[in-house]
């Protein structure tokens, strides 16, 4: 007990440490450019507070979460983010959060708040009205009200903001559109009927005119400092041809980065299938989309069952402990996991714990996992020219 108590004494004493160096590195203008290996750190001489960029890992993949902040997934705090990244023992390069259309603002607190902690914004801006529930049909953020112009005051004003934020981040537009759950979903814009005059099936066709619209509104306000993501379910539902990633794709002008959501067992009657099972033919159907473009796991977690009758798949600490390997080992252009670390409560009073802590061994499955030097914890970051 006395060695492990002076264990969690040495880490709280090294995360100290390690966020004084942070916050004096910020302040005179420097970060580190981590190179693959982490026994070659190299000090760039580079503003964060200036025009960068963030550059891609050659070797390794950035490392990141979602941390429960809310039913709107808005409620950032300093405190949550260090709170996480204690009990993980690592800095998050990425931080995710959502801007739900419903509320009509942008979100430049929260990102002004994990910017200045030394992470990169990844912002899930969604077409959704109040109340946030799934499962329903399309609400007064349409897609083809979008298309029509309607809403066009408020992308400008968020497009605007963006803009005057100044900073690197990574927005999602319409996540996971490939399955039923969202109102923005092919589903429910005509899906597999055939349109001839765009020679496309209705339902994709729609998304895709409603994406390409939204994001050139905004690089028309100037907000350069956006990287958009395609991001979508690994496996479409409804598995048909009409509903998977290539119809949905808007075309490599449109996208920076290719993103999934990879899930295991999310609710107690589910199986828990292998990591290669849930990845292997989305990435290579990611893969296929852009020669190119980075893919990212945006999002991904298993849940904690300990009185499941399914008795399928893997228990939640191997399941991660596979995820975390395979991540950067059998997946080459994967370049950042963010973990969705969240606890619900079902209709049935079950609960869906998939957080890290769910139990001792999941944690400490994780906390083993994202220690190797391959999972960057900082990002990397690459002054712009000036003009």
């Amino acid at each position: 007990m006395l060695d492990n108590v002076r264990v969690a004494e040495n880490l709280q004493t090294q995360m100290r440490v390690d966020a004084v160096v942070r916050v004096t590195a910020a302040l005179i203008g420097l970060t580190l450019a981590l190179t693959g290996c982490r026994e070659h750190v190299a000090v760039a001489q580079v503003d964060p507070n200036g025009p960068v960029e963030v550059v891609i890992p050659e070797r390794g993949a950035y490392t990141g979460a979602f941390m429960d902040f809310g039913d709107e997934e808005d409620d950032v705090t300093l405190e949550t983010i260090e709170d996480f990244e204690q009990m993980v023992g690592k800095h998050q390069a990425i931080i995710a959060s959502s801007s739900y259309w419903g509320e009509q603002n942008f979100p430049v607190d929260n990102l002004n708040v994990i910017w200045r902690h030394g992470s990169l914004p990844l912002v899930f801006w969604s077409p959704w009205d109040k109340p946030y529930e799934e499962d329903r049909a399309p609400d007064k953020f349409s897609l083809t009200e979008i298309v029509a112009g309607k809403w066009d005051a408020y992308i400008d004003k968020w497009a605007d903001a963006a803009r005057d934020f100044g900073h690197p981040f990574i927005v999602v537009f319409g996540v996971e559109m490939n399955g039923t759950w969202f109102p923005w979903s092919g589903t429910y814009y005509g899906g597999s009927q055939w349109n001839p005059e765009h020679n496309d099936w209705k339902g994709p066709e729609t998304f895709k005119a409603a994406y390409r619209y939204v994001v050139d509104r905004v690089r028309a306000r100037g907000a350069s400092n956006i990287k958009w993501m395609f991001h979508t379910n690994n496996y479409p539902y409804p598995y048909e041809t009409w509903n998977c990633a290539p119809a949905y794709y808007p075309g490599s002008d449109y996208v920076d980065w290719l993103g999934l959501s990879v899930y295991g067992q999310q609710y107690k009657d589910e199986p828990n299938p292998d990591i290669p099972s849930l990845v292997d033919w989305p990435y290579e159907e990611m893969c296929k989309l852009d020669p190119h473009k980075p893919i990212m796991i945006a999002e991904w977690a298993t849940g904690e069952f300990p009185h499941s009758t399914e008795g399928g798949g893997l228990g939640k600490a191997k399941w991660i402990e596979e995820a975390l390997k395979l991540f950067r080992t059998r997946y080459p252009r994967i370049k950042a996991a963010l973990y969705w670390h969240e606890r619900w409560q079902n209709a049935d009073g079950f609960y869906s714990n998939l957080r890290v802590n769910s139990s001792v061994e999941s944690l400490d499955a994780y906390r083993a996992g994202v220690a190797h030097p391959d999972w960057l914890g900082d990002l990397i970051l690459r002054a712009i020219p000036k003009r």
